[in-house]
């Protein structure tokens, strides 16, 4: 289910190419400053960041144009979205919404989050962050360092589902009238941000001449903002929009057709259409898909020493294969911005072996001549078949008569493994969810584990099963586990 919400209301009266804008109109007198040498605080840091030239890469895809990067992955809490979580609280507060007492709520990928936690920490105001549970551990653990409290949502709940991150957020806020919903996915400051901070830090930064500019797509704040002040000061430059495949909101909506369910590159793309999305001011859409935006990712730190995350990959990526359709010279320039820095991604695609398992590098990979297991094939070791139960029936007080047997309990639909219940998931869902035994396994089921092939060998297997509490292996029909301890039962 698709739907445009971004036509449910107008946010703004701005009408690109009008020198006076009508009333009421949310823009600010705000006037752009490159650094200060001192800063007040954590917040008053947030921006001023730089611009990188890419050397080779580029050179690497034949282009002969400059390419530049923005850097927001070095802002202050981690990523371009420290700029909307100081601005929507800070004008939630001139609005009267924000003050003493009050708390806020917010359905965030995690950037968000972290960016309203930095903002919440130094002003003093109680935080709650909804977040799917495909977000990194690293991103909930810097939210509560923070000091927010963080609860997690089912990933594949839609949007308009009770379950998903934006309902939970919704339903806090309507229950409590302390809690304000500050609501990215809508609210004018987001792009605002972009509109009077990020597109005026590129523009100085370019003395205005740039010839297309390449940003990811999520709320849509980013690519409404600065592509607004781009196209107004800028006429001429092309503002390219990055969209993963799975989501839903790049033009014209054809492609977006895809088999691809979901994505592991995090913070961007949707299944509906924020408001906050204007995608008037995007003049082409790229697609892009999990191995070349994460590879792309690692690209960049390997040979440009950039610490970003899996959207800059993207984003990257994304741009170049567009460039190379361009024909551009050496006088024209590209800018890409890439969104948030790798602390949020140490042990997702920074990990060769969590690339490996999610089929992004090759099982070669991890062939190591001198390990004790090398080339012993995986039928020495017995291992032993696991039977799936059904998703739709399967209750709580099954899986745990389940686990006195097996390490984890597999579901399936249709005779095809959709997702497991781990130990670790289910002990938190009855305790902090309340759950009995008679709830359905699949409020605590999880799609993030790993199958691999029979035809890996031990020592490929063993540094997969080093990481896990277990691993399943497809034999024909059959599906296998492996856990430390099938393999410590060798030695």
């Amino acid at each position: 289910m698709i739907q445009d919400t971004s036509k449910d209301t107008i946010q703004c009266t701005y009408k690109r190419g009008l020198v006076e804008q009508q009333a009421p109109t949310p823009h600010s007198n705000f006037k752009f400053v490159p650094f200060k040498k001192i800063y007040n605080d954590a917040l008053d840091a947030i921006g001023h960041t730089p611009m990188i030239r890419l050397n080779k890469i580029p050179k690497e895809y034949g282009l002969k144009c400059e390419v530049l990067v923005k850097c927001e992955f070095v802002n202050v809490a981690g990523s371009i979205k420290d700029r909307i979580g100081v601005r929507m609280i800070v004008d939630a507060e001139k609005q009267g919404r924000l003050g003493p007492g009050k708390s806020i709520v917010e359905a965030t990928s995690g950037n968000t989050g972290v960016g309203l936690a930095l903002a919440c920490a130094v002003k003093g105001y109680p935080l709650y962050i909804t977040m799917p549970e495909k977000m990194s551990q690293e991103k909930q653990d810097v939210l509560t360092g923070l000091g927010a409290k963080v609860i997690r949502t089912p990933t594949e709940a839609a949007w308009y589902e009770p379950e998903s991150l934006i309902q939970v957020a919704k339903r806090m806020a309507a229950e409590n009238p302390d809690i304000i919903l500050l609501d990215q996915y809508s609210n004018p400051s987001n792009p605002l941000a972009h509109y009077e901070g990020t597109a005026e830090e590129i523009l100085w930064a370019c003395d205005d001449k740039l010839d297309a500019i390449v940003m990811s797509t999520g709320t849509g704040g980013t690519v409404t903002g600065v592509g607004r002040k781009i196209h107004e000061r800028v006429p001429g430059c092309q503002v390219i929009a990055v969209d993963p495949y799975g989501s839903d909101l790049a033009m014209p909506p054809e492609i977006n057709k895809t088999d691809i369910k979901s994505y592991k590159v995090e913070g961007i793309g949707y299944d509906f259409i924020p408001k906050a999305l204007d995608r008037t001011e995007v003049d082409c859409w790229i697609k892009s898909n999990d191995k070349d935006s994460l590879t792309m990712a690692r690209k960049l730190m390997a040979e440009e020493g950039l610490l970003c995350g899996g959207s800059s990959g993207a984003n990257v990526w994304g741009a170049l294969e567009w460039a190379k359709s361009q024909n551009f010279t050496e006088q024209q320039r590209i800018v890409i911005i890439l969104p948030d820095n790798i602390r949020n991604y140490m042990t997702k695609h920074l990990n060769k072996t969590w690339m490996i398992e999610n089929r992004l590098i090759s099982y070669d990979e991890l062939k190591e001549s001198d390990h004790p297991l090398a080339g012993k094939p995986l039928s020495e070791l017995n291992l032993p078949e696991i039977p799936l139960l059904n998703v739709e029936t399967t209750t709580i007080g099954e899986c745990l008569d389940y686990l006195r047997t097996y390490p984890a309990v597999p579901l399936q639909k249709d005779g095809k493994l959709l997702s497991v219940v781990f130990q670790k998931k289910l002990l938190v869902g009855i305790i902090d969810k309340k759950l009995n035994n008679r709830d359905l396994a699949k409020k605590v089921q999880s799609k993030d584990f790993v199958v691999v092939p029979n035809r890996l060998d031990q020592n490929q297997l063993e540094r997969i099963v080093e990481r896990h509490e277990v691993v399943f292996i497809e034999d024909g029909e059959k599906l296998r586990y492996a856990t430390p301890l099938e393999l410590l039962q060798i030695f």
